[in-house]
């Protein structure tokens, strides 16, 4: 089977020897977005809520990127580096996603990239 790279400006560039997501067949592996400014480089200011959103938003711009949207998303792995921040999480997510949701997992780390708070990293089906 053929891999097709994907990547967008309007996301992060990768940080690593990685891209920002690869399609094999109809589905698209999207790595993990933390809350970097695409413009910057720089992580969002603000809460968790900031770095979420912002997170989700580098998300979607590589889902597009693929041909596809949020909507078509079938996992989600959350990051966090506090678990305290969950309902803080829930709630961003809330913005970006509709019933029926993907299946997901939240996990607290020690630690993410650049000092992130947060990071999500997605499977799309197109």
């Amino acid at each position: 089977m053929s891999r097709q790279i994907i990547h967008t400006e309007n996301a992060p560039a990768a940080i690593g020897p990685y891209s920002q997501a690869v399609r094999a067949g109809n589905t698209v592996y999207l790595s993990g977005q933390i809350p970097l400014d695409p413009a910057t480089g720089e992580i969002v200011s603000g809460d968790i809520s900031a770095q979420a959103r912002r997170a989700f938003e580098n998300l979607s711009a590589v889902c597009e990127a693929a041909g596809g949207s949020l909507a078509q998303v079938v996992r989600l792995g959350l990051y966090v580096t506090d678990l305290g921040d969950f309902a803080a999480v829930n709630a961003v997510m809330g913005e970006f996603f509709q019933a029926p949701y993907p299946a997901r997992s939240t996990i607290e780390v020690a630690g993410l990239p650049k000092g992130a708070a947060f990071e999500v990293d997605a499977i799309l089906v197109l």
